[in-house]
């Protein structure tokens, strides 16, 4: 059976690569490592891949801003085929799908690929500011929407994962647009609290996001982006109480999951692009 490839951008600061593709490759995706020049000078076709990754990190330093460099040189760049943004845009427009994750996610959103409403995916409507209280680095509690179309996130209810970013507040343009996000089921992730409650309180919402949103997709579903690290819950031993969760199980005879709750997105990705794109 044919295999679904992902591609996982790297170069400039983005430092994330490498957990990144073993998070597709434990989904059972073959993951492609690609610096972006050589994509951009044509070594490798975003035609030949199902799933695209913009990892983490800090690209260029984000000294002009997370993300913004990064997003404009992709806007601007000129393949041997054509502009970049065309390939991207065709690579949406052919049914694939885009993760974007912590700066990834900053990406996106300067980019315009996120949220798009209505499909346009060039315009800025949303933006990823400075935390309230500075950089954070801690493991969050997250609420997923259950009205919301992302692909990724099909079948999960909750997840726990590790966060790790100065400049995650998320911020719509205006009420507008925040009531767009929600009507148009763009809204995936929420910070939440002990009990499951979404929460504007630190460090539970570690930067203060508007409506404590962590996440979002686009109207399709198929382009996801998040600040919080799934690939970073990739195996139980990541987990932060992981030898009190050993030390449970073991006194209630019961076997212990090897598998971090983070690598649950990308297998949604694959069973996706098995289905529909292979």
């Amino acid at each position: 059976m044919a295999k679904v490839k992902s591609l996982v951008l790297t170069g400039y600061g983005i430092n994330c690569e490498m957990e990144t593709a073993y998070a597709n490759e434990l989904a059972g995706a073959e993951a492609t490592i690609a610096h972006i020049n050589d994509v951009i000078d044509g070594k490798y076709d975003l035609e030949d891949f199902h799933i695209l990754n913009f990892p983490g990190g800090f690209s260029f330093g984000d000294d002009l801003g997370s993300g913004i460099v990064f997003a404009n040189k992709l806007l601007c760049a000129k393949t041997p085929k054509g502009p970049m943004v065309d390939h991207i845009l065709k690579f949406i427009d052919d049914g694939k799908l885009v993760i974007g994750i912590c700066n990834g996610f900053q990406i996106l959103v300067k980019m315009g690929l996120l949220p798009a409403f209505d499909k346009n995916y060039t315009t800025q409507t949303t933006t990823l500011f400075y935390n309230d209280k500075g950089f954070r680095d801690a493991w969050v509690n997250l609420k997923v929407n259950q009205d919301s179309r992302c692909i990724f996130t099909k079948g999960i209810e909750s997840l726990y994962a590790p966060i790790r970013h100065g400049e995650g507040k998320f911020i719509p343009e205006n009420d507008a647009a925040l009531k767009r996000l929600w009507d148009g089921g763009h809204v995936v992730l929420q910070y939440v609290d002990q009990f499951n409650r979404p929460t504007m309180e630190f460090p539970m919402n570690p930067n203060a996001s508007v409506d404590a949103i962590a996440g979002i997709c686009d109207e399709t579903g198929r382009i996801f982006g998040l600040m919080p690290h799934p690939e970073a819950f990739n195996h139980i031993t990541n987990h932060p109480h992981y030898t009190r969760i050993r030390e449970e199980h073991a006194r209630k005879n019961m076997p212990l999951p090897e598998e971090g709750d983070g690598i649950k997105i990308w297998r949604n990705a694959v069973s996706y692009a098995v289905q529909n794109l292979i």
